[in-house]
């Protein structure tokens, strides 16, 4: 069947979402969470979406900020895309359930293949769920439970989908994510390291393994972009927002590195794989 990393796929798009007012102002969907630099906010998610257009040569789709919906930039949440199918998740917050639906209509125009969760009981946040391109594993968390983890193993049956125990407010892809094709990224805390001992035990593919001091550095993207010959990108967190993982970071070879900011935008929750949503091959047209 390959090698690990073979079903992370050339992209193609890239979707983001504006950031509106009402986040700046700490609405937070009723979070609680503290007022933001709505002007620095905004730069680095126009840095962001500037590196995945010009850098990574994706075809970027930007939907606008809706005041409504202040947490809307962080539609990593909304969706799970593997392929041409696109399972769109259900938001443990009720008042965050709204952010799907603009997301759902631009990959439905997109061409891919909408699976909606369809049980009450179900709750997935996006950024509980890492592909490693062989296999799906899904962090049981605050925000998603088995239900939740039972409807993604059901909708990507092509894969292995296999559950992990999260600890305390994070989501799985804030502890850990893949900074290359056979290379599994994590941060230095004790939620990250049983997360990944976890993940260790249950594949049957041989993973190598990088731990990171800060475990928002392991909330990073692994990236081939499709135009031909170009290298594999890890999009990650650069020097200024966390200096102390930079070095680490270096002894990942195989890819080029590319640098983000969203220190701002992590005020409200956003952790970088949480600001976009990559689709993995061409959809259909």
């Amino acid at each position: 069947m390959g090698t690990p990393g073979e079903g992370l796929g050339r992209c193609s798009h890239a979707l983001i979402r504006g950031v509106p007012e009402s986040l700046a102002s700490g609405e937070g969907a009723g979070a609680g969470l503290p007022a933001l630099d709505l002007a620095k906010a905004q730069r680095e998610h126009g840095v962001l979406g500037g590196k995945l257009r010009q850098r990574l040569g994706l075809q970027l789709l930007e939907l606008p900020p809706e005041e409504s919906l202040p947490l809307g930039p962080l539609l990593g949440d909304t969706a799970v895309i593997q392929g041409d199918t696109a399972l769109i998740a259900r938001p443990w917050s009720p008042a965050r359930r709204p952010e799907v639906d603009g997301v759902r209509q631009a990959l439905q125009d997109l061409g891919l293949r909408i699976v909606e969760m369809g049980d009450e009981n179900a709750t997935l946040d996006g950024t509980d769920v890492l592909f490693t391109g062989r296999e799906f594993f899904v962090g049981l968390s605050k925000w998603t439970n088995h239900r939740g983890a039972e409807i993604v193993a059901d909708t990507f049956r092509d894969f292995a989908v296999s559950t992990v125990p999260v600890s305390g407010p994070c989501h799985l892809r804030s502890l850990c994510g893949m900074g290359g094709p056979r290379t599994v990224v994590a941060g230095s805390s004790d939620a990250a390291q049983k997360a990944v001992r976890a993940m260790a035990a249950l594949t049957d593919h041989p993973y190598a393994s990088l731990t990171l001091p800060d475990d928002a550095a392991a909330d990073c993207l692994f990236l081939r972009p499709g135009l031909p010959g170009a290298p594999p990108f890890l999009l990650h967190r650069g020097g200024g927002d966390l200096p102390n993982s930079q070095e680490a970071l270096q002894k990942l070879s195989d890819v080029t590195l590319v640098p983000v900011s969203c220190s701002e935008l992590e005020k409200a929750g956003a952790g970088l794989s949480s600001l976009c949503l990559v689709l993995s091959t061409r959809p259909h047209s």
